[in-house]
């Protein structure tokens, strides 16, 4: 009976489980044998590769040989024996690894014992993954999808990182879209911890929408700044393009940039005005020539007509009433410096000289008499110096009106007047020809009156 109380009181130092919980287990099929434990089943032999439980409730592996481990993995590496013999159970632990820089491993063992592996698993309220042999990991993780810091934790929301694999993508390190000198890039992260990439089947490819704000993303998900391709790496069309700022937000409203790299031959300047929506997107318009009175924008309280780069146009522009070749009229936006719509009288210079013009309230350039004086597109027409006084046809109602006007552009009313070569012509209250020496004019054309000069810029 002493031999047997000594060898109690050993075993429950070893394995610290207290004296009750051991003698129970040597009554079960426990016995020390050389220093070692074994279990003994009914027919007397060891049990071998199982588990077995003893009085205290906490089971024990039985290895090959029939020995009780301690301090090792067990069951297929799936369990991890401490030095009483028992399965480590949900906590961490820090095993040796000299291969790692770090020079350890962890791993987390579940409520049952079990070695998490190839899982995600939620430990305090942070989740953390773990690979197929159950190490925990760090950086990137499931096809670089995932981001887990230093100790572990996945991110969520921005993260400034070193991208995947960077020693290897030095194209990608050395692009423009690198946030900094380090060769780190932004990243973001939904509240699962995966990473935003573009989607082929998006309409905005490289485009989400976080926090009310839009951002632009590389094909592998690293924030961009400056100018974005939505469509590729190049496209000929602004419309395809975003600009984004330092900070990876898509610029909306007005900003003064250089044109993207592969367009900017078709650019006039080297900084050029861009107008961009509520979601990033350039405002354009039709080519030089082919505006419509739709195509007239107003931001700000003033009004403005983009060209197909985008650009806001400047100068005179013709601009098409409705879908009929034939009704169309000047607007005129300013000096480059200003490029929106003007109105009133304003003096324009044509090919190196001067001319008045009057835009009505809307912008449209006036056609017919305005202040006594003869209009046509906005346009004022005036005799040549040499004829004192001409008549123009002015187009009306599918008709025409010929007025008399003198070199300043004045119209004659209600008067009898001679140019030059002595004809006289006779108008009526509103300046329109009713006699032409003498007698009566029934219709009839003369002068077609001067359209603006559409190849100029006004400037």
């Amino acid at each position: 009976m002493k031999r047997r109380s000594l060898a109690v009181l050993f075993l429950s130092v070893v394995m610290t489980l207290g004296a009750v919980g051991i003698s129970a287990m040597a009554a079960v099929g426990w016995e020390q044998e050389n220093g070692t434990w074994v279990y003994y089943n009914s027919n007397g032999s060891r049990v071998t590769d199982e588990w077995r439980t003893g009085a205290d409730g906490y089971g024990r592996y039985l290895d090959s040989n029939g020995i009780m481990a301690a301090d090792r993995w067990v069951d297929n590496d799936n369990y991890y024996v401490d030095s009483s013999g028992v399965a480590v159970a949900n906590k961490w632990l820090q095993v040796t690894n000299t291969e790692k820089e770090s020079g350890y491993d962890w791993y987390y063992f579940s409520q049952t014992g079990k070695c998490v592996k190839e899982k995600w698993e939620k430990v305090d309220n942070k989740w953390y993954y773990f690979n197929d042999t159950g190490v925990m990991q760090t950086g990137w993780v499931l096809d670089n999808m995932y981001y887990c810091e230093q100790s572990g934790a996945m991110v969520t929301g921005w993260q400034k990182l070193l991208p995947p694999d960077e020693n290897n993508d030095n194209d990608h390190r050395n692009s423009p879209y690198s946030s900094a000198d380090d060769g780190k890039y932004w990243y973001y992260f939904g509240t699962n911890g995966k990473k935003f990439v573009p989607s082929d089947s998006d309409d905005n490819t490289k485009q989400k929408k976080i926090n009310g704000v839009y951002y632009c993303f590389s094909e592998d998900g690293a924030m961009q700044t400056g100018w974005v391709c939505m469509t590729g790496d190049d496209s000929d069309d602004i419309e395809d393009y975003r600009y984004v700022d330092s900070n990876g937000q898509v610029r909306v409203g007005w900003y003064s940039a250089e044109p993207p790299e592969n367009l900017q031959n078709k650019y006039e300047h080297d900084v050029e005005w861009f107008y961009f929506n509520n979601k990033g997107v350039p405002r354009v318009g039709p080519e030089k020539g082919n505006a419509s009175a739709n195509d007239l924008v107003k931001i700000n309280g003033n009004t403005y007509l983009f060209n197909e780069n985008g650009v806001p146009a400047y100068g005179l522009q013709k601009v098409y009433m409705n879908n009929e070749e034939t009704d169309y009229t000047a607007y005129y936006f300013g000096k480059r410096s200003q490029s929106s719509m003007l109105k009133g009288k304003q003096t324009i210079r044509e090919n190196g000289e001067s001319r008045q013009y009057y835009f009505t309230s809307t912008g449209r350039g006036y056609t017919g008499v305005h202040d006594n004086y003869l209009y046509y597109m906005g346009r004022l027409q005036k005799a040549d110096s040499s004829s004192k006084y001409e008549v123009f046809s002015i187009p009306y109602s599918g008709g025409v009106r010929n007025y008399v006007v003198n070199t300043s552009g004045r119209i004659a009313k209600s008067t009898t007047v001679k140019n030059r070569d002595g004809v006289k012509y006779k108008t009526n209250g509103n300046g329109i020809l009713i006699q032409e020496d003498g007698e009566s004019v029934d219709g009839g054309t003369y002068l077609t009156p001067e359209e603006p000069d559409w190849s100029s810029d006004g400037d």
